[in-house]
């Protein structure tokens, strides 16, 4: 194993950058040439059914079965021109990955083969609904699901160069009519929300129709040559290095932030920008990460629906072109234990039909106030659903990010920043006195004044889960492979449950008398009062922010089947339930699959970890310990009896200390898994992997990456972490 190691090194040496594909010089001329865009739309379908459709994407309304043929027509028209034989209703399972089932533009007539695909097959499949994730919903026996399409979100064509196919998003839903996937609740919660934020925002203009959550996803991964991955059965199973020890050099000289991308890398990059422009997704940003070997894309904001299919469509090209370019693309959450691990930021806003961002302060006091009332809220729900959002990002593989030291801690916090800090201090407790650290242009908040409030008027922090960034929240704490529709079903959900409560509380106080301005600023200064312990400005790393959340009554819930009770707490019940979102059973079942999710991932590293220990470590252990004890008899056998052999025998002695802890480790984590056979799938099981098998491992890790350190170098078997991260 040795050999094959130095010889997967002399090969990465020698790999030369792929060749430039061919492409269009403008971005402007390629982007979204495999879409079904508005543009495609026109050509291809009468001017009655363009207008149905756009109305349905932009109101709502329900297509038709007529339109739907019609559309049909004009999408297989294009497909197939565009060189597609296939199509696929697209969807979004429960595995947290993405599904497809392939079908032929092919009926016979006779014995004639046509091309056909009818708006039957447009609107709706029926994919297996048993051998999908349901929580229970429903039974092996139980086969029967149903895919329908969404037609907001624009359908595609994926190119691979054996073939074309089209690719059209769908909903996921089981045959008694529970959601089955992430797009379905997702949908419902933006228009949840579009409804509550509408009724807040008519408190100040009565214009706007229609508001919709916008985000942007910041993707990060690393790559590493395919050659270390085939080499190491813990990335190739596991997406993570179960064991390893930490380089001489990891990201201390922070040289790697920033820094010129590699060649080969680049070459990756470009052709992956490439394909995501094809398919319309609108990439603008690429550098190196902080750690060695990471990287970092991001697009452009768009709609939330698309902006999740968008980023799910990303990963799946960065994996496919990852290996044309002979890498591996690893979106573990922490591949690498020691350098910093990978986040999937999510930069969430709204905005009216106007265009107006809502979270993007004015000049004028009455946008400020509109301003005000929508921030103050979404903080507010952030501390009454503080809990449920830790669980929506709670995993096995984000447990190791979470409150390392380059991710948000696992307490769930927000910042605001200073000049907005002093300003909700202000609303809370009016100040006559002049206060000199007030900006200049701060404009002193009284009833029914409201302040002129500055874009971009503070620092950003790095450290925060939850953080204003001077016109949206940037969702910190999602992990690099989760599906952004989970984080953002919650979200959805608390802001717009609690900007119906606003709305209530202001009406009432309007019914007894109060002018709307007056109560308004009463409703937020309460808000503001009930909301403080969740507002912090800090080092989020730090030890003294986990004492002092503590004393703030703020969770700190470091493993994910603890952190997951939130998901069915009876305020997470009833929010969802009262909201149309969830039923009480479907939300039990999303936390069954999540936890089933956590215990199937956690049983595999370990698997993996005996296996690695028991066929490569140990072996490898003995293998060397031999050497040394060989060169200790040759040189008895040439007369150096008298010498002490110290130094021989203190690595013998080290690596035998090594190997029996390991070995007793391994034999104690046999027998736990054998133990966990026993127990049925669910929290309890969960709570015993996370209390038991997952420090048993952190302990079985440390004797491996000691025997790293002792073994020589030409009997060691595994790619190291210098090699992974460095050689590309």
């Amino acid at each position: 194993m040795a050999n094959l190691r130095f010889k997967a090194l002399e090969m990465i040496q020698n790999r030369p950058a792929m060749a430039p594909v061919s492409h269009p010089n403008r971005v402007s001329e390629m982007f979204g040439e495999n879409v079904f865009t508005q543009e495609v739309m026109k050509q291809y379908l009468t001017k009655d059914v363009f207008k149905a459709l756009q109305s349905a994407i932009d109101h709502g309304t329900t297509v038709g079965r007529d339109i739907a043929e019609s559309v049909a027509n004009g999408m297989k028209a294009w497909a197939i021109e565009k060189g597609s034989t296939h199509y696929t209703h697209w969807f979004q399972p429960l595995t947290g990955l993405t599904a497809e089932k392939h079908d032929a533009f092919l009926k016979m007539e006779g014995s004639k083969a046509v091309e056909a695909f009818s708006g039957d097959n447009l609107v709706q499949q029926e994919p297996d609904a048993s051998s999908l994730p349901s929580g229970g919903i429903r039974n092996t026996f139980e086969a029967r699901g149903y895919t329908a399409w969404d037609p907001s979100s624009p359908a595609f064509i994926f190119e691979t160069p054996y073939g074309k196919t089209l690719c059209i998003p769908t909903i996921f839903v089981s045959y008694t009519g529970e959601s089955l996937d992430y797009k379905a609740p997702l949908l419902k919660t933006i228009e949840v929300l579009n409804k509550a934020a509408v009724d807040v925002c008519h408190l100040f203009d009565r214009s706007v129709k229609r508001v919709t959550p916008t985000l942007g996803i910041e993707q990060e991964y690393f790559l590493i040559d395919r050659a270390w991955s085939d080499l190491r059965p813990d990335l190739t199973m596991c997406g993570r290095a179960v064991i390893g020890a930490p380089p001489a050099r990891g990201q201390q000289l922070e040289d790697h932030y920033f820094g010129s991308i590699p060649d080969r890398v680049f070459a990756c990059m470009k052709e992956f920008e490439i394909e995501c422009f094809r398919v319309g997704i609108p990439l603008t940003t690429r550098h190196n990460e902080v750690a060695p070997g990471q990287f970092e894309c991001a697009p452009i904001f768009e709609e939330l629906n698309v902006a999740v299919d968008h980023n799910l469509l990303l990963m799946d090209l960065l994996d496919r072109v990852a290996r044309k370019h002979n890498f591996r693309v690893l979106l573990h959450e922490k591949p690498f234990a020691f350098i910093n691990g990978s986040g999937k930021h999510n930069n969430w806003s709204i905005a009216t039909d106007a265009g107006k961002n809502l979270l993007s302060p004015g000049n004028a006091p009455k946008d400020n106030l509109q301003f005000l009332t929508f921030f103050i809220n979404i903080i507010k729900a952030l501390h009454v659903h503080a809990d449920l959002m830790r669980a929506v990002i709670a995993s096995a593989a984000n447990d190791h990010r979470l409150g390392a030291n380059e991710a948000p801690p696992a307490i769930i916090s927000a910042f605001i920043g200073t000049q907005l800090s002093k300003i909700l201090d202000e609303l809370e407790r009016p100040s006559r006195k002049k206060n000199a650290d007030m900006p200049k242009n701060y404009v002193r908040l009284g009833i029914p004044k409201v302040p002129e409030i500055l874009l971009d008027n503070t620092d950003r922090n790095r450290t925060s889960p939850f953080a204003f960034t001077g016109n949206k929240f940037e969702f910190r704490a999602v992990g690099s492979s989760a599906n952004s529709a989970g984080p953002m079903i919650v979200l959805n959900a608390i802001v717009a449950n609690q900007l119906i409560e606003f709305k209530k509380t202001v009406d009432r106080k309007v019914l007894r008398g109060k002018k709307k301005e007056t109560a308004i600023l009463e409703v937020l200064k309460d808000y503001v009062k009930e909301s403080k312990a969740i507002r912090f400005e800090g080092n989020g790393y730090s030890r003294e922010w986990e004492e002092e959340a503590a004393r703030r009554g703020l969770s700190n819930i470091k493993q994910t089947p603890r952190a997951l009770d939130a998901y069915v707490s009876q305020q997470s019940l009833d929010l969802f339930a009262n909201l149309g979102i969830f039923k009480h059973h479907e939300l039990h079942a999303r936390h069954e699959i999540r936890v089933e999710q956590y215990v199937k991932k956690i049983e595999i590293e370990a698997r993996i970890m005996e296996e690695m220990l028991t066929n490569q470590v140990i072996p490898a252990a003995i293998s060397f310990q031999n050497v040394v004890l060989s060169n200790i008899n040759a040189m008895k056998g040439v007369g150096l009896e008298g010498h002490a052999f110290e130094a021989q025998m203190h690595i013998v002695r080290n690596i035998a200390d090594e190997m029996e802890k390991a070995h007793t480790n391994v034999h104690k984590l046999q027998g736990m898994l054998r133990t966990t056979d026993e127990i049925p799938v669910g929290r309890d099981k969960a709570i015993y992997i996370g209390d038991n098998i997952v420090p048993l491992m952190a302990e079985i890790r440390l004797s491996a990456d000691a025997l790293e350190c002792l073994i020589a170098d030409d009997h060691w078997p595994l790619p190291k972490y210098r090699e992974m991260l460095f050689s590309k």
